[in-house]
């Protein structure tokens, strides 16, 4: 088995294939950017973006990314140069505790790659999901329009 992750091809053992793609990421890969929020896909901590599609990794099983391509957190930037959501979040500073913040950029990515002028519904719909306990809403709506603006 194996995926395309953050642009490289993976491979994986067949033992990871019915563990969550989280699991996968974090401890066969090392990847702890992507977070364990509720474990039920319902708080988009976990949010990767798979075959271009926000998707909820506590719940997905290893299996169905093999052959895929997955970005995580740590796929975003190009060596010092921050993806313009990231550069947006930190402009506007939207992290407070941070927890969430990891899925709520991959699915703003997601957004603007697929819709890069959204209007509040929009984003309101494809934010939907990513659930803040600090409750930055606010800042995360400017900051993706912030980054559509910079044409992220």
């Amino acid at each position: 088995m194996q995926i395309i992750l953050n642009g490289e091809v993976s491979p994986f053992p067949d033992a990871w294939a019915e563990e969550p793609l989280l699991f996968l990421l974090r401890e066969h890969f090392g990847l702890t950017g992507t977070k364990y929020g509720c474990g039920a896909g319902f708080c988009g901590a976990c949010t990767v973006i798979l075959d271009g599609v926000p998707t909820r990794s506590c719940i997905t099983p290893a299996a169905d990314a093999d052959g895929a391509e997955v970005r995580t957190i740590e796929g975003l930037a190009e060596g010092y140069r921050l993806h313009p959501v990231q550069a947006a979040w930190l402009e506007l500073g939207v992290p407070q505790c941070g927890y969430c913040q990891s899925g709520q950029i991959m699915s703003a990515v997601a957004l603007l790659e697929t819709t890069p002028r959204p209007n509040a519904e929009d984003v309101e719909s494809a934010m939907a999901g990513n659930l803040c306990r600090c409750g930055t809403y606010g800042r995360i709506r400017a900051a993706i329009a912030r980054a559509a603006e910079a044409g992220a």
